[in-house]
């Protein structure tokens, strides 16, 4: 079971929030402890199934992106979101050494925001072409590009 009492003494300087709303869980922490974080729930309580990893545009706001990972025990049957607030163009360690599922999903996040991860095996376009122009899921992105598309289909 998680304690987040424990939680958070264990990591008070560390923690910028939690919420509990409808059972649901989110702790907010600071980028430069999310790998600590994370893999401190998942020793400390069995948060051992990644289940996504995605982001959130907050445009115009600051900072401007969260990195959002839900997480699950298979053991205790609890759900948890963690998410990690990132600046335009700063850098994210990867989860990979935890989850080797992370590969593909922080791909996708990188292509779609344009959120680089740091330390991850292969960090390249997943959904689109490598020479598309800019990240269809930033709120800054036009919704009438003029994208020319490879061919032929």
């Amino acid at each position: 079971m998680l304690d987040l009492e424990r939680i958070k003494k264990d990591f008070a300087q560390d923690i910028l929030e939690i919420k509990e709303f409808r059972g649901d869980i989110t702790i907010t922490v600071k980028k430069e402890k999310n790998i600590e974080f994370l893999t401190y729930l998942r020793k400390e309580f069995s948060i051992d199934f990644l289940v996504d990893v995605t982001a959130v545009d907050w445009y115009p706001k600051s900072p401007r992106f969260e990195v959002v990972y839900n997480l699950y025990s298979l053991s205790s049957h609890e759900r948890l979101r963690v998410k990690v607030p990132v600046e335009d163009g700063e850098k994210v360690c990867s989860v990979t050494q935890l989850w080797k599922g992370a590969g593909w999903l922080e791909r996708e996040v990188y292509d779609m925001f344009g959120i680089e991860f740091e330390g991850h095996p292969d960090l390249r376009r997943i959904l689109l072409w490598d020479d598309f122009p800019g990240h269809p899921l930033r709120k800054d992105f036009p919704l009438r590009a003029d994208v020319e598309l490879p061919g032929p289909y």
